[in-house]
């Protein structure tokens, strides 16, 4: 029997090490998938397509929570039967062991619970962004009073090009003077 660990963060600037913390140590074997979108269905991850291959009947796998283990509620619920199937115990986080019956129980209800409140998630943004373009439409400013939409601009791109092309500078040299990136600068003068 062995005890393995799986985690899964959605952005490369997350870590995962919140997640190894909580679930504490003395594990055999840790598959991770760093960078990989919880919109990703669990099979299709490399960390826990490797996590399958591996795992066998007996062992006990220990996650984070429920939706490191699917892309929705019935991948997640698919996900635990799979390994409930193979006669993995399934150990969550806040929830311990489950096993087969009661336990898929609520693995169903929490799946959808969690489902439910990444949707709500998804309209709240979309709300404000919505609210953000009719107000930046309307009034030249978003509802919390920015000048635009997205991340705020590194530097001014008409001056940057203007300054480029009056001094005949190079990328690097517009970089120093603006304190801007390479991307950036190759970004302002390309249009």
């Amino acid at each position: 029997m062995s005890r393995i660990l799986y985690l899964r963060c959605s952005t490369a600037s997350q870590s995962v090490e919140a997640q190894r913390q909580a679930l504490g140590g003395n594990f055999d074997r840790e598959f991770v998938d760093e960078g990989i979108s919880g919109a990703t269905m669990a099979a299709d991850r490399p960390g826990f397509a490797a996590l399958l291959s591996y795992i066998r009947e007996g062992d006990q796998l220990a996650v984070y929570a429920l939706d490191r283990l699917g892309r929705d509620a019935l991948d997640a619920q698919a996900t635990v039967r799979k390994l409930l199937n193979m006669g993995v115990t399934l150990d969550v986080h806040g929830l311990g062991p489950i096993g087969k019956g009661v336990g898929e129980l609520i693995v169903a209800v929490l799946a959808q619970i969690a489902d439910m409140e990444r949707q709500r998630i998804k309209e709240r943004c979309d709300s404000g962004r919505a609210a953000a373009k009719a107000s930046l439409a309307a009034t030249g400013r978003t509802h919390r009073g920015k000048v635009s939409l997205g991340r705020p601009m590194a530097a001014d791109a008409k001056a940057v090009v203007a300054w480029r092309r009056e001094n005949k500078a190079s990328i690097s040299q517009t970089m120093v003077k603006f304190g801007i990136s390479k991307a950036t600068v190759a970004r302002y003068c390309a249009g």
